[in-house]
């Protein structure tokens, strides 16, 4: 597995590369300390299996720096490791097409975790995101049976937001009937899109057969 790490702050990012040995043995890696150079390192033909980024390091360009990056690297997951655990950086992140968002302040098992999830084909999003407007577990689990096709891709909140979703509910409606706020929903929204590959609300409820029970 080859890693390609950006961030400003040297100590982090000896701890993380400590913290992604365990993740895969015999794991290469390349580091960057700006965004300049990160993109740069992205573009000069090695392939990685995993980029992370931080945001707001010098050099960064917005959010489109994460598109910038994908550019460079098409079949590399890039993922977010950031201080920021703010509801819209997460879903700037995601809707820019990131793979994941996880937050420096994340225990090393969590991290590990998170980066299993998105190698499944998963995208994790922080709990201390959504903990906000009640919600307390993200991560792959509990999905009806009846659906498997769906099994590695989307939690149960996931799955009950794209039920309604394909029921033709409206944002605010799918907040209210699971107590969730509209920013909630949009995050969860954005994940479902990148775990099924679709880009809008008519391709999510088009993505698979919807299920019924017998």
């Amino acid at each position: 597995m080859k890693i390609l790490i950006g961030d400003d702050h040297v100590l982090f990012r000896e701890g993380l590369r400590r913290l992604l040995e365990q993740l895969k043995e015999g794991a290469s890696f390349e580091e960057a300390s700006n965004f300049d150079e990160l993109l740069e390192k992205a573009g000069k033909g090695e392939t990685y299996d995993l980029v992370l980024t931080d945001l707001r390091m010098p050099g960064w360009p917005g959010f489109s720096g994460i598109q910038d990056l994908r550019g460079k690297q098409p079949d590399s997951k890039v993922v977010v490791v950031s201080a920021s655990e703010a509801h819209h950086d997460v879903r700037d992140a995601l809707e820019h097409g990131a793979a994941g968002y996880i937050p420096k302040s994340s225990s090393v098992k969590i991290m590990l975790s998170a980066l299993d999830l998105i190698f499944s084909g998963g995208v994790y999003v922080p709990p201390t995101v959504l903990r906000e407007s009640g919600e307390t577990e993200v991560r792959v689990g509990a999905i009806p049976p009846s659906d498997p096709q769906l099994d590695h891709l989307l939690t149960q909140r996931q799955r009950e937001v794209l039920d309604r979703l394909r029921e033709g509910k409206s944002n605010k409606q799918i907040a209210h009937e699971l107590g969730l706020s509209e920013g909630t929903v949009k995050i969860h929204m954005t994940a479902i899109f990148k775990s099924l590959g679709v880009r809008n609300r008519t391709q999510a409820a088009m993505a698979f057969p919807q299920s019924h029970s017998a």
